[in-house]
């Protein structure tokens, strides 16, 4: 199991390089898709910050990705690709 927690913003970096991977570096995931994902119940926060911010486990992170990923590409043009 992946205990690797990670701010929103380091969640959006994460989530870019996976998106980027299939958008020929096109796509860019920012902090408020991240958020955006977490009130939309695609992200579960998994703990908070000393400031109180919310914390993601990198395998939820990876799950919203893929979760969202068909529909972000369609929306830049992009068809979706099956491995």
């Amino acid at each position: 199991m992946d205990t690797t927690l990670l701010t929103t913003a380091q969640a959006a970096a994460h989530a870019t390089r996976a998106r980027q991977f299939f958008s020929a570096g096109a796509a860019v995931i920012r902090p408020a898709s991240v958020r955006y994902w977490a009130t939309r119940g695609h992200l579960t926060r998994a703990g908070l910050t000393e400031a109180g911010h919310p914390l993601y486990r990198l395998a939820d992170v990876a799950s919203a990705e893929l979760k969202t990923r068909g529909r972000a590409l369609r929306l830049v043009g992009i068809p979706e690709q099956h491995p």
